[in-house]
């Protein structure tokens, strides 16, 4: 299926998925303030640590300072895998704090602080909306090189959607994009009520840097990877780049944040479900 963009990543280099960060915070608008309203800060803490509080969550500590959020709220994460995980962003920064490459910490504070007051009917309206102008639904006509690259790539992910999920997408080159049946939309609108409230948050964040649900699910349902999802949204500007050449850093910095912000919020998906444990081994005597 990926013969095409192999081709077309080959033009670019590997591309690895590294943990660097822009201020690129406005395809989440509302989580702005949670990232970037104190881009930079001298470390101010040695040791990070997670603790478990009332009612089983789980809290950030900075030596014997608890977090908060950008709210004032106590900082705690639902369950132990994603509180070590948010640690981990804390306890790897250096001398300076980069917030904007803190992602799971910005994604946690969203949802405990929740800015926009939003409940999940509304965080769900809002991603599906995504949907009638979904990245893989709006194809071209010209030029033909674009246009078969589209179908090659992008219509594989569709029809596994559509078939995982028992629903008919399509895709149009008319400005109005395709028209949608609402049973399909239903059947999205009953799968994302099954998520929780953080996991919905996650979500959506995916699905704005993707500017794709369909890529979105594929990912979250592991049928894509980070690189892949990245680079089938990317698909035009990838064959611009290819006929036209492009400015290596800032193509590759450009690549790098999207793949490292998609990451983030589709791990915090997965570890802000329910079910997210950490696994111990028993030690024998």
């Amino acid at each position: 299926m990926f013969r095409s963009l192999v081709r077309l990543q080959s033009q670019i280099g590997n591309i690895l998925s590294p943990s660097k960060g822009c201020h690129r915070s406005q395809h989440f608008p509302f989580a702005l303030k949670y990232s970037t309203a104190t881009a930079e800060r001298k470390r101010f803490y040695q040791d990070v640590s997670i603790s478990q509080g009332e009612g089983g969550v789980y809290e950030i500590n900075l030596d014997r300072r608890k977090l908060k959020t950008p709210g004032g709220k106590l900082f705690t994460a639902p369950n132990e895998a994603l509180a070590i995980a948010v640690a981990t962003e804390w306890d790897a920064q250096r001398d300076t704090l980069k917030f904007y490459t803190m992602h799971l910490t910005t994604l946690c504070n969203t949802a405990l602080d929740n800015p926009t007051q939003r409940n999940k009917d509304q965080m769900i309206n809002a991603a599906l909306k995504f949907l009638e102008t979904d990245t893989v639904c709006y194809r071209v006509d010209e030029p033909l090189g674009l246009v078969e690259l589209q179908k090659n790539e992008w219509d594989p992910v569709l029809h596994w959607i559509e078939n995982r999920y028992n629903v008919t997408i399509g895709s149009s080159s008319s400005i109005l994009g395709p028209d949608i049946p609402q049973t399909t939309k239903d059947t999205f609108r009953q799968h994302l009520n099954s998520y929780n409230f953080w996991s919905l948050t996650g979500l959506e964040y995916v699905i704005t840097q993707l500017k794709s649900v369909v890529l979105s699910m594929g990912l979250i349902d592991r049928h894509l990877s980070v690189e892949q999802a990245v680079l089938l949204s990317r698909l035009e500007e990838e064959y611009q780049i290819q006929r036209w050449g492009n400015v290596e850093w800032a193509h590759d910095y450009d690549m790098y944040e999207l793949r490292a912000r998609t990451a983030a919020g589709a791990l915090f998906v997965h570890l802000s479900s329910e079910s997210s444990t950490v696994k111990r081994k028993l030690l024998q005597d």
